[in-house]
Formats: structure tokens, C-alpha cells, sequence
């Protein structure tokens, strides 16, 4: 009992419950808030990326051995391969004449991976008149390329002090640096969006050619690398991000101010079908919106038979994995039976092998995308599509503007060649 006695003494007295604060008073209403309105409208979550598709393992001997065959049966035949795509295609009706696809050639990239802040030209594409023969516009494509190595090396003039000493201690306009990437185009240090639009115009002012007129532009966004999924925005500069609907203000605005873009690829994530419909609704009269990354393999297009996901005019195809010719054949008569344009594109990893050039001359596709005039892999293909022009020139099967489509009409020569003249001969 002593014990017991002595732990009450040392416990000391209980100490009373302690009561809680408080809640804190509701906030009051702003003057003239109506009730339920928020301060901020709460952003819509993004919806997240969607898992890559699985790639059968060994799948690229699938499209080898089919490329294979087809080029074997052409040797065989004493025939050209695209000759034997387009009997593929088109069988017995096939027509007396041949289209050569018009160049889309990358010229400049700010993208991702370049080092100045611009993120959303991962690729500004130039794509020569359709007035003009692929020879013709691949000189002025060089002219252009030539004069833009030329602006690059001459060094900018120095900037005045002021008051506040050099440039007002703050960071002058960088001057724009260019290294070669394995697009086969050089990739610019930019800061602004309008920075390599501007170098563009100055080089075609320089060389007598109007944008618009004498060529046009498209611009690879590359949307599916801009988005950073830690805030939901797409960066479009280094620490500048936009909501998906803000980017179609931008593209509208961006359009508007340069009306010689007639092309917009991969604008978006895949994702975004909302957005693809919004752009497509505001610029789809006067603007190719096309679905590259963002469209789903042939192998899954061709097994659900839509290719309306997302909303686009035109999608680019590539001979990859498990795809074949055959996929090919079939991809290009969807894309053909919908009303939609066909693009055939080179890969990031390209080989040597210039079998692509055949194959979209074969399948009849409107575009042929390359990426620039630069690196062997990317040269010996543009070379072939210079080859299969002066052969269908000289067999007479070349069909004169019938890829023209929606861009406008003939111009006169701009570059005098000798596949004109052999043609104006004949």
C-alpha cells in the first residue's frame, strides 16, 4: 500500500482535457460572386499516355524478307521494284502513268534535344512547288541549305552598352548555332518560335524565293516529347508550358502570322482525341493536320480498319517491324478509300538502302518524307527519287502535276535542269 501511496504522490495531478480550437469561419463571398462560381477554373486532368505496343521479337525479319521477295521477283522480271509495287496495287488497271510523291525536306530542328529553349520544331520542313520537278526543287532545297550554312558562319554584330554596362546586365539575344543531327538537317540553338521561321524568310528574301509561293513549310511538333507529365502541360519552350487547349491557340495564332505552313505533324499526344478534333476544326481548311507518332501501327490500323483516331488529313506511314509490302499495299488503299493522304517516311535509324524511294513511287503516296539533304543514308535515297524521275521522264509515264492536290497551281522553272528540257524536247 506504501508503494501504491508513493507512484499516486509522484504522478501528480491529471491534467484537464485540452479542447480543440475552433474550425476557422467560412471565407466570405467576393462582391458580385455568384454562388457555386470558384475563384479558378480547376484544369481537366490529362489523360495519361497510353502503353506502347509490344513489338514481336525478331519482327524486322518479317518486312526484310517481304522487301526481299518483292525486290528478288522485279530482278526476276527485268523490272523496276516500284514497277512492280504499282502492278501490285493496282493489278490490271494499272495506269500508263507514274507520280513521283513531292519532297518533304527537313531543314532546320529546334526540337526537344536541341540546345537552345525552342522545343516545338523538332523538324521545319520545306516542300517544294508542285510546279517544280523533284530535280528542281532539290536545287533550290541545296540553294537553301547553302545559304543558311552561309547565315550560321557569318558572326552577329557586337551589341552597344548602356547605361547599366554590357547588354543591361541582362542576356542578350543569342546568335544562332547549328550542328549537323541524324535527321540529316541541322539543329539550331533557338529561344523564340519565330526564331527559325525568320532565318527561313530572310534566306528565301536573299535567294529571290517567296514563301508560299515558290515552296511551302510544315513543321514536325512532335507533340508526344513535349508533354511533361509532371504538370500536365506541354513545354514548348524550356520552362514555358501550355495546356493542351492552349496549344491549339498557338498553332491557330502561329498559322495565321506564317500562311506559307500548310502542314502540322503530330501537333498533339495521341491522347488528346479532344484537341486533334479543335485544331482540326479550326485550321483543317487551310492546313494539313497529319498523324505520325501519333497514329497507331499499319498492323493495328489495318486490324480495326479506322484511321479517323485521331482526327487528321493525312498519315505517315513507315516500312518497319513486322510490317510487308503486302501491309503496305493495303495501308495506302484505306488511306486511299477514306479521302485521306498517304505519307511514306523514313525511320530515325535508316540504313543505306534506298528501297523506300520505290516503294512510295510504286504505292502512288502524295508526300515522301526523308528528313534533310544531308548524311549518306538519307542522300542515296533523294538520289534514286532523282533517278525514277529522269527514267519515267525519258519512257514518257511520268504524270506531269498529278500530285499537285490541294497546293496551288504550275509555276514557271525556277532552276533550269536538264530533265526539263529532255521533257520539253519530247
Amino acid at each position: 500500500k506504501e508503494l501504491e501511496k508513493s507512484q499516486e504522490d509522484s504522478a501528480g495531478p491529471i491534467p484537464p482535457p485540452q479542447t480543440l480550437p475552433p474550425p476557422p469561419p467560412p471565407p466570405t463571398k467576393k462582391k458580385g460572386q455568384k454562388p457555386g462560381k470558384k475563384d479558378s477554373l480547376v484544369e481537366k486532368p490529362i489523360a495519361p499516355a497510353e502503353p506502347a505496343e509490344p513489338v514481336l521479337c525478331g519482327s524486322m525479319a518479317i518486312g526484310a524478307v517481304s522487301l526481299a521477295v518483292a525486290k528478288t521477283s522485279a530482278i526476276l522480271g527485268s523490272n523496276p521494284l516500284y514497277l512492280n509495287i504499282a502492278f501490285l496495287k493496282h493489278g490490271q488497271e494499272q495506269s500508263s502513268t507514274l507520280t513521283v510523291p513531292l519532297i518533304m525536306a527537313s531543314v532546320v530542328s529546334c526540337g526537344k534535344s536541341s540546345p537552345g529553349k525552342l522545343n516545338l520544331m523538332k523538324e521545319v520542313i520545306c516542300i517544294p512547288h508542285p510546279g517544280l520537278t523533284t530535280k528542281q526543287g532539290m536545287e533550290m532545297l541545296l540553294e537553301i541549305q547553302k545559304q543558311i550554312n552561309k547565315t550560321l558562319e557569318v558572326p552577329p554584330p557586337p551589341k552597344a552598352e548602356n547605361k547599366k554596362g554590357h547588354n543591361g546586365n541582362k542576356r542578350g539575344q543569342q546568335s544562332l548555332t547549328g550542328r549537323m543531327s541524324h535527321l540529316g538537317c541541322l539543329t539550331l540553338s533557338c529561344d523564340t518560335v519565330e526564331q527559325p521561321l525568320l532565318l527561313l524568310q530572310g534566306v528565301c528574301a536573299n535567294l529571290e524565293l517567296e514563301l508560299g509561293t515558290h515552296l511551302h513549310l510544315a513543321i514536325n511538333c512532335a507533340g508526344h516529347e513535349l508533354m511533361d507529365y509532371s504538370k500536365g502541360k506541354y513545354e514548348v519552350l524550356t520552362g514555358t508550358h501550355k495546356s493542351a487547349a492552349e496549344m491549339v491557340d498557338l498553332y491557330v495564332e502561329l498559322v495565321n502570322k506564317n500562311p506559307s505552313i500548310i502542314a502540322l505533324i503530330d501537333p498533339f499526344r495521341k491522347e488528346d482525341s479532344e484537341q486533334w478534333d479543335s485544331l482540326y476544326n479550326a485550321l483543317g481548311s487551310r492546313c494539313y493536320i497529319i498523324a505520325g507518332k501519333a497514329s497507331k501501327s499499319i498492323s493495328k490500323l489495318l486490324e480495326h480498319g479506322n484511321i479517323s483516331i485521331p482526327r487528321s488529313h493525312a498519315l505517315i506511314i513507315t516500312h518497319t517491324n513486322q510490317t510487308t509490302v503486302s501491309d503496305l499495299v493495303e495501308i495506302t488503299n484505306l488511306i486511299d478509300s477514306t479521302k485521306h493522304i498517304a505519307i511514306l517516311g523514313s525511320t530515325d535509324g535508316e540504313s543505306c538502302d534506298d528501297s523506300l524511294v520505290d516503294l512510295a513511287v510504286g504505292l502512288g503516296v502524295r508526300f515522301i518524307k526523308l528528313g534533310g539533304l544531308s548524311r549518306g543514308e538519307r542522300v542515296t535515297k533523294y538520289n534514286r527519287l532523282l533517278t525514277i524521275e529522269e527514267e519515267l521522264v525519258q519512257n514518257g509515264t511520268l504524270a506531269a502535276g498529278a500530285a499537285a492536290g490541294e497546293l496551288p497551281g504550275l509555276l514557271e522553272p525556277i532552276f533550269p535542269t536538264e530533265v526539263v528540257e529532255q521533257s520539253a524536247q519530247s
